[in-house]
Parts: structure tokens; C-alpha cells; sequence
């Protein structure tokens, strides 16, 4: 499966991405995560439903020092992405 998500609060300068990227390589997740223009983290997940559920759920609280205030989740066709990256 693959979703994508946009996540928006103080999600930038706060190592957002990396703790991110550790947790969806601990639960055996691809895809990518990158900062926007506009403040915002935008990440795609692809794995089991399971895994991808684990790391969506760590998104939505953040690392500490993090202050998420909305998650929006895409459902995308998954394309197979080989590992995981930060862009």
C-alpha cells in the first residue's frame, strides 16, 4: 500500500524528516520525506498496512520539539519505491 501525507504545524528545524526516515526504516517502510516551500512536510509511505500504520501514527505526534496540527493522508497506487529518503 502507499499513502502520502502532507503534515503542517512546527514540523521544520525540528528533525522532522530524520526521525521520519529512522522510524519507517525500522518498520520496514519506503518512500521519501521532504520539507515545502510553505512550512509544511509532505512524506509517502509504501509497505504492509500494518507498518505504514505505525509510521503514519508516529507522523501525526512528531519527534519532540515537533508540534504537528493536521496530517492529510492521499491514497496513492504504491510504485514500488526500493528504500527510503530524505529529499
Amino acid at each position: 500500500m502507499r499513502t502520502r501525507i502532507v503534515v503542517k504545524g512546527l514540523v521544520q528545524g525540528v528533525f522532522f524528516r530524520d526521525a521520519v526516515r529512522r522510524r519507517a526504516v525500522q518498520e520496514g517502510v519506503t518512500g521519501w520525506v521532504r520539507n515545502c516551500s510553505d512550512g509544511a512536510v509532505e512524506a509517502v509511505f509504501e509497505g504492509t498496512p500494518v507498518s505504514v500504520g505505525r509510521v503514519l501514527e508516529f507522523a501525526r505526534r512528531g519527534p519532540r520539539g515537533a508540534r504537528v496540527d493536521s496530517v492529510e493522508t492521499f491514497d496513492e497506487p504504491a510504485e514500488g519505491i526500493p528504500d527510503f529518503s530524505i529529499r
